[in-house]
């Protein structure tokens, strides 16, 4: 265990080509921080190169970029962790912006912005990367009412009580949507800075795969919302089954009405079994929520005695 005021933590797969250009860089930028890097399971020397320019290196076996981070944020004592990628996309020269807030109290976690400022469109030539950033905005917009500017950027600083009461449940990239989320729905203070953006470089390649990955982060994002938002969840679902009731059991009810025969007798069974299942539906909303709330009252507690033993 070590602490510094600043530590700079990289989680690295394979990025041989680029990890020494970025301890460089933020080393000259941030000369009184540590850097960090922990290897993936690297198979082309990148642990090698990073020991070599001066970084404390160390190996997570676990494969994925959550489980990187898990360990990176358990092992790692600082007042402000600021996580950027290890290949060489985000700009050094903004480490300080992002870190200042977070040194000075005024924020537990700063966003590095790739996208206001539109130098992630000009830069990222991938397909539909864009569109996925969007739809997870749009998500989060939507459940919790929070507009991120971006929610997937891998450049952002956190105070020391927001990653030590971070309770990370990813493995892989679905890490940033999780910070994202958490920060979000446990109300800490966040600030969104916008930054230059670079797209890699020549020979260095992305890890991360558009569909699938996609497809982990909506997962990612319906699992947070039915955790940290059942009432919500289950509500929706109910409202659901109930709209589906009605519209099979409507006719029975009319002509019912109109000759006192219930001749679809199967229709009014399904439509019984659909009000039957959005009023369980609702009810576990309603207990969930309760459980949900102690559990929030409980982290409140831990987080105040974090900052007690500070």
């Amino acid at each position: 265990m070590s602490r510094d005021k600043i530590a700079v933590i990289i989680p690295c797969y394979n990025e041989a080509l680029t990890i020494g250009k970025v301890i460089d860089d933020f080393r000259r930028e941030l000369p009184e921080a540590s850097v960090y890097v922990y290897d993936n399971n690297s198979t082309d020397g990148t642990a090698a190169i990073a020991c070599s320019r001066g970084a404390v290196v160390r190996l997570e076996p676990r494969q994925g970029k959550g489980n990187v981070c898990r360990q990176m944020f358990r092992d790692i004592e600082a007042d402000c962790y600021l996580m950027v990628d290890g290949d060489d996309t985000y700009p050094a020269e903004s480490a300080w912006a992002l870190c200042a807030p977070v040194l000075a109290g005024e924020a537990d976690m700063v966003v590095g912005d790739r996208l206001s400022n539109g130098a992630y469109a000009q830069q990222n030539a991938r397909a539909f990367h864009g569109f996925g950033n969007d739809l997870v905005r749009f998500m989060i917009k939507w459940i919790y009412g929070y507009a991120y500017s971006d929610v997937m950027t891998g450049y952002r600083a956190m105070s020391k009580p927001f990653i030590k009461t971070f309770p990370v449940l990813s493995e892989g990239f679905q890490i940033e949507t999780e910070l994202s989320i958490h920060a979000v729905d446990h109300r800490w203070r966040i600030l969104n800075i916008p930054i230059d953006y670079r797209d890699r470089p020549e020979g260095s390649v992305s890890k991360l795969n558009t569909v699938s990955d996609g497809l982990k982060v909506i997962a990612m994002i319906g699992t947070l919302f039915k955790d940290y938002r059942p009432l919500k969840f289950f509500s929706l679902i109910a409202l659901a089954f109930c709209i589906g009731g009605l519209c099979a059991g409507m006719p029975v009810v009319s002509e019912y009405l109109a000759t006192g025969l219930v001749p679809r007798l199967p229709t009014a069974i399904l439509a019984v079994a659909f009000m039957f299942i959005a009023t369980l539906s609702l009810a576990t909303g309603f207990i969930l929520d309760a459980v949900a709330k102690v559990e929030r009252k409980q982290w409140e507690l831990h987080v105040y005695r974090q900052a007690e033993n500070e």
